[in-house]
């Protein structure tokens, strides 16, 4: 009886298998049709990605996108790559795994080295905006602020920002070198919360950094709510910047807008990142160009066969 059951156990598991592997045996379908995910209007990435590949108009208006589109963060587009055998998505590079394959870019691979070197072309900056001068719930706050931003654009900094899957800009001081400037590491900052919020495509990287520089500067609370590259301004400077999602620090992963012109002083560059475009590790496809990325975009292909046959 016991070797009965561990048979039907066996063969239930292959089955289970089978069923989760899709059409595998048979090979990629090209025939299919083309799932096309991408990020909301309000997206960093999304405007770099679209920037990139030529199709501006794509940026903030759904309505040229092909039909039956697929809206998700960034999260969930890495999420449903691996399980979307048809789809199609795009994702930041500091977020990119081997659950899912990263398409080449106009024949470049997508690395750290190859967006130091500048030779894969969708690239974005990873930029940062404070509160305005005297706009923070204490002065220990804003202090606090002001240190962190100055550990970023340290040498200890960078090495994080690296680790993390983006390109830090060029630094030559330490922590040590300048930490004597912010009196405020020096104090018991425990009972003082730090909110961190928009770019998603940054979060890693923002909840690394502070992880490591709140045992550096009076181990303050580090909170992260990330929603988005238009909330990094809206909730530091902008119309949200007195409600409850307030921020002290808010991060972009695309250029400021004219709209979102700060106070002097209080925006800059941590960063560069790539933008990858991503699809199932059982797709054929290892490259894309940027026409082929806007005609997916746009649906004038509407099957992998209509972009495979090119």
């Amino acid at each position: 009886m016991k070797k009965v059951l561990l048979m039907l156990l066996a063969i239930t598991s292959v089955g289970l298998l089978a069923a989760c592997g899709g059409n595998s045996e048979e090979g990629f379908d090209a025939t299919k049709s083309i799932t096309v995910y991408t990020r909301d209007t309000s997206s960093g990435t999304r405007a770099g990605f679209m920037g990139g590949i030529g199709f501006d108009d794509a940026a903030e208006n759904d309505n040229v996108l092909a039909d039956g589109f697929v809206t998700s963060d960034n999260t969930g587009i890495l999420t449903a790559m691996t399980t979307d055998e048809y789809g199609i998505g795009y994702i930041s590079l500091a977020s990119l795994n081997n659950t899912v394959k990263g398409l080449n870019f106009d024949g470049v691979e997508p690395t750290v080295q190859n967006v130091v070197n500048n030779t894969y072309g969708l690239k974005r900056p990873f930029n940062y905006v404070l509160r305005a001068p005297g706009d923070y719930d204490s002065p220990e706050a804003e202090a606090i602020s002001n240190a962190f931003i100055a550990f970023l654009q340290t040498t200890d900094g960078a090495d994080i920002i690296m680790d993390q899957g983006a390109v830090a800009l060029e630094s030559s001081e330490t922590w040590d070198d300048i930490k004597a400037d912010y009196e405020i590491c020096a104090e018991d900052n425990s009972g003082i919360v730090i909110r961190f919020g928009g770019s998603d495509s940054i979060q890693k990287i923002a909840e690394a950094l502070s992880a490591a520089f709140s045992p550096k500067c009076g181990d303050f609370v580090a909170e992260h709510d990330h929603t988005g590259s238009s909330d990094g301004f809206k909730r530091t400077q902008g119309s949200e910047k007195d409600g409850d999602n307030a921020k002290h620090i808010g991060f972009a992963s695309r250029p400021f807008k004219d709209s979102e012109t700060g106070v002097d002083g209080t925006q800059g560059q941590l960063a560069w990142d790539a933008i990858v475009a991503i699809v199932h590790l059982d797709n054929e496809l290892d490259s894309v160009s940027a026409e082929d990325l806007k005609k997916i975009y746009s649906g004038e292909y509407a099957t992998w066969e209509d972009l495979l046959s090119e």
